[in-house]
């Protein structure tokens, strides 16, 4: 059953970007095309690459060389795309709140460089689990871009509790997927990168990663198509606007006194 071309195998690399589509083309309907473009983006062409290069490894036309041609390629569009789905991401949850945002984008951009830094080193000193280059960059690359991902999430996640900030669920559903995949995979390259597993073990690997990428794009369904539903906010009360809590006073706070130090 956990065998490289088994009917198992075919269904976890398909079935998840089948499901992506579906959810890119649902989302789109149900108006979140202006809430979350990048998203859906993310689902189109992450979708449509992952099933490219199912097709180059099956077809017997396709050559090795060529298939990890369409992976790297691959490989590029979805990390860059990620990184502009984080940026959506980390907007969502601090706009609203100018002051914050800014600080937190000092922030951020003082963890991105960090974090680059630290995996331009992970893989400079990373042993080469193959002979050939292209292979071996492949494998290196996907490490530093989960490396990256899983730092950036992590953050977005820290800073909002420290502020006690609740994202939407649509968003919150997203980041969740996102930095359980990211986590998921980084460990799995790293394993695969370092060990040096056999071939006949590194085929685990590749089912694990594929079981939580399915996972991950069912969250994505749940909260932004199934709990969306189940969780619509009541129309306000026609007697005015809901009482603020004592915390977003204090956020308020909070923001105002940020703006003022900033502009001294």
């Amino acid at each position: 059953m956990l065998q490289a071309h088994s009917f198992f195998w075919h269904y976890l690399w398909t079935a998840p970007n089948v499901y992506l589509l579906l959810l890119a083309f649902m989302s789109w309907k149900r108006g979140f095309r202006k809430q979350l473009p990048v998203f859906i983006a993310f689902a189109i062409f992450s979708a449509l690459g992952q099933l490219a290069v199912y097709f180059a490894d099956i077809l017997p036309s396709v050559s090795a060389e060529n298939f990890w041609r369409v992976d790297w390629a691959s490989v590029l569009i979805e990390s860059l795309l990620k990184f502009a789905l984080i940026a959506e991401i980390f907007a969502h949850v601090f706009d609203p709140y100018a002051s914050v945002a800014k600080l937190g984008k000092l922030l951020i951009r003082g963890v991105g460089a960090s974090l680059v830094l630290a995996a331009a080193l992970a893989a400079a000193y990373a042993p080469k689990d193959s002979p050939y280059g292209l292979i071996n960059g492949a494998h290196l690359l996907e490490q530093t871009i989960y490396l990256i991902e899983t730092g950036l999430l992590l953050f977005i996640f820290l800073f909002s509790a420290y502020f006690r900030l609740r994202p939407e669920r649509p968003i919150f559903g997203i980041a969740l997927g996102l930095a359980i995949s990211a986590c998921v995979h980084l460990a799995t390259w790293a394993v695969a990168a370092n060990v040096g597993l056999p071939a006949a073990k590194r085929v685990i690997l590749d089912f694990v990663n594929m079981g939580t990428y399915h996972i991950c794009v069912l969250i994505w369904c749940y909260y932004l198509l199934v709990q969306n539903i189940r969780t619509k906010p009541p129309k306000p009360p026609a007697m005015g606007p809901p009482p603020v809590g004592p915390f977003k006073e204090d956020l308020e706070d909070w923001n105002q006194e940020l703006e003022r130090l900033i502009h001294r």
